[in-house]
């Protein structure tokens, strides 16, 4: 993706979930039965400690360039180095479990809600517990970070990881091809529900043939009230619970009712006759031919759209700004339970997180190389960037990196603010333990890749296969596991004064 369109991370947490994943032991045995140093540079007849991190994005060409420079700059700052191994994406989180299962050494690692399920391996042991770490060398990222971030993604109580500081709430939008838009004079503020854009898709469905109204793809969900126990899964409580009662949302009222219209827009030729098995609609968002969709929002995105699509894209909201576990754990960084130098890896990610030279050299690379200065705090990027474009939202604090051409000077400030509106959702700091629904959970996947994508994307009547797929979620077994959760809840309800 491009310098600009990488940083839009809510975009790219909002990717399919992968597999679950990771963590092994890790330092240079060069280095072994060597202590850390307690001080920010480490004994100088100390022997320099090697760090490996795993970190998600597709193999960069000049990564090894940039590393060295960065070497330079952390063996003088905590007498560390780096070895950054990069794995792409789609690989991440199947690679990495067959890493943890060789026991191939390693130190920090990307983890997350979506990718190298961050839940479930801190439970099961292959991330360092870090309270204590945090307390003694991680002392500036409390104070960098927001605070939200560490409390959100506390597993039992505790930290397994360090947040990126970045957007902290979801919001979800209807994103337009302006200049639809403007040719027919449409006014997105109408655009509050599914209902109420049903005028503005069949304008362009008449007039503009060569034109998709809605870009959709298979894993659509509409916006509904509800704050999901797993993702995508067909279990909730309300937003505005009082009693954190769990729902079958199959069987309820808001998704009988967005079922019903987005069959009807199926049915009218709004959306692709193959919504329920396409994954991408990129082609549509490279040659500009779609009127509308909706996406994650974050401050000043409708230019970063616009900046990457190569024509303006305007928003509006579609639902309220919400603080979700799953947005609390997007991006986030774990030291191996083996990690031979915890405290090191502790000062690094300290570093990383509060030193904007480090964290610019990490993420932009090398000045005169990858970008230049067009003043202190804002860079424009070089033809040589294509070899070092790293996903910024996986690395750490984004607030200290340096600003795009374009961006206003108080972007940051405007990140603060979009943070501190979030309201939080009911369930945020809750995390289920499925350890004993584990065949029940992957028998509802199971029943979950029949009918999900048929059903959401309005492929198929809803008052004929609703019925269906709500007796075969149950013979699978959600019943048994809305019913652990909901011991799980009311027991976290009760502990926290819910």
């Amino acid at each position: 993706m491009s310098k600009k369109s990488k940083r839009l991370s809510l975009l790219v947490t909002s990717m399919m979930a992968f597999s679950v994943l990771l963590s092994a032991c890790g330092g240079s045995n060069n280095n072994a039965g060597t202590k850390d140093s307690a001080s920010g540079s480490g004994e100088k007849s100390e022997k320099p400690v090697e760090l490996i991190w795993y970190t998600i994005g597709a193999p960069q060409k000049d990564l090894d360039t940039v590393v060295a420079e960065i070497n330079k700059y952390t063996k003088e700052k905590i007498n560390a180095t780096l070895k950054i191994n990069m794995i792409d994406f789609g690989d991440y989180s199947q690679k990495m479990q067959v890493k943890v299962a060789s026991g191939e050494p390693m130190d920090i690692m990307f983890t997350s809600s979506w990718a190298l399920d961050y839940v479930q391996n801190a439970r099961k042991g292959a991330f360092l517990e870090m309270d204590s770490l945090i307390d003694q060398y991680g002392k500036g990222i409390k104070d960098a970070i927001d605070p939200a971030f560490l409390e959100g993604s506390k597993i039992d109580g505790h930290n397994y990881a360090i947040p990126a500081n970045k957007e902290l709430p979801a919001q979800e939008v209807w994103r337009f091809n302006k200049e639809l838009v403007d040719k027919y004079k449409l006014d997105i503020s109408s655009a509050t529900t599914m209902e109420s854009i049903e005028p503005m898709l069949k304008t362009i469905k008449e007039n503009e043939p060569g034109i998709t109204p809605y870009a959709m793809v298979k894993d659509f969900m509409p916006v509904m009230p509800f704050d999901y126990i797993i993702e995508k899964m067909p279990m909730a409580v309300y937003l505005d619970t009082k009693d954190y009662k769990i729902v079958n949302i199959l069987e309820t009222p808001e998704l009988k009712a967005n079922l019903e219209t987005v069959h009807k827009y199926y049915k009218a030729g709004y959306l692709s006759s193959e919504v329920a098995t396409t994954t991408s609609v990129d082609d549509l968002y490279k040659s500009g031919k779609w009127f509308m969709d909706r996406a994650s929002t974050q401050p000043m995105a409708d230019n970063l759209w616009s900046a990457s699509y190569g024509y303006p894209v305007v928003s509006t909201p579609a639902g309220k700004s919400y603080i979700y576990n799953w947005s609390v754990m997007g991006s986030m960084q774990a030291i191996s339970a083996n990690s031979e130098h915890p405290e090191k890896a502790m000062e690094f990610l300290n570093l990383l997180n509060t030193d904007p030279v480090l964290r610019n050299m990490v993420d932009s690379g090398i000045e005169g190389v990858h970008y230049e200065k067009v003043n202190d705090n804002t860079v424009k990027f070089l033809p040589e960037a294509k070899n070092y474009d790293m996903p910024t939202f996986s690395l750490g604090n984004v607030m200290i990196t340096y600003l795009n051409e374009g961006d206003p000077a108080d972007k940051w400030e405007q990140f603060k603010k979009f943070n501190e509106a979030g309201i939080n959702a009911p369930l945020l700091g809750f995390n289920f333990d499925t350890s004993k629904v584990t065949s029940e959970i992957a028998a509802v996947q199971n029943v979950k890749e029949e009918f999900w994508a048929p059903l959401m994307t309005g492929t198929v009547d809803p008052d004929e296969y609703l019925p269906k797929a709500i007796e075969k979620f149950k013979a699978a077994g959600l019943d048994k596991i809305i019913a652990e959760a909901q011991t799980q809840i009311d027991a976290w309800k009760a502990a926290n004064n819910k």
